[in-house]
């Protein structure tokens, strides 16, 4: 009996010993935010939250002062829209148009007709605005990308 209780220790011991490691995954930082997001909104970015938002823009994001911040950041620093033409520089990545649109609070939502990069809602689209590293869309049939800047960055 005692070598069945010594042979169990020394087998299992160990094994419940490793069991209670944990993985420790490293945080991710903090979202850096620019100085130009204390500024106020323009007029032109309240319309393109309003116009994605709704009804709701005033309850979930002008009314929340950490979620508007975040908007700011998104349209002033993390979306570059991009004119590539150099055929080295070009890399595979989606399409705009498989990107869904964000249609939670403004189901009649629409897709524009034609792409102009100074009117460009990107608040229209579910892109990965909180994932931990950069993203890229090429806008169909343009020599344009979107290029979505990681928070972290």
């Amino acid at each position: 009996m005692n070598k069945l209780f010594t042979i169990l220790i020394v087998i299992l011991l160990p094994m419940c010993i490793s069991g209670q490691h944990k993985v420790r995954k490293k945080p991710l930082p903090l979202a850096k935010f620019e100085d130009n997001v204390k500024l106020p909104l323009t007029s032109k970015e309240r319309s393109q939250i309003t116009e994605v938002y709704g009804e709701y823009a005033d309850k979930y994001i002008f009314n929340n002062e950490n979620r508007l911040r975040g908007f700011k950041q998104i349209l002033r620093n993390r979306v570059v829209i991009k004119k590539i033409t150099d055929k080295n520089e070009i890399k595979e990545c989606p399409n705009l148009s498989e990107v869904p649109l964000f249609k939670k609070f403004a189901p009649e939502l629409k897709r524009d007709d034609n792409f102009n990069p100074k009117e460009f809602n990107p608040l229209k689209y579910s892109f990965a605005f909180y994932s931990a590293s950069a993203s890229m869309y090429q806008v169909d049939n343009t020599n344009y990308y979107i290029i979505i800047k990681s928070q972290h960055q």
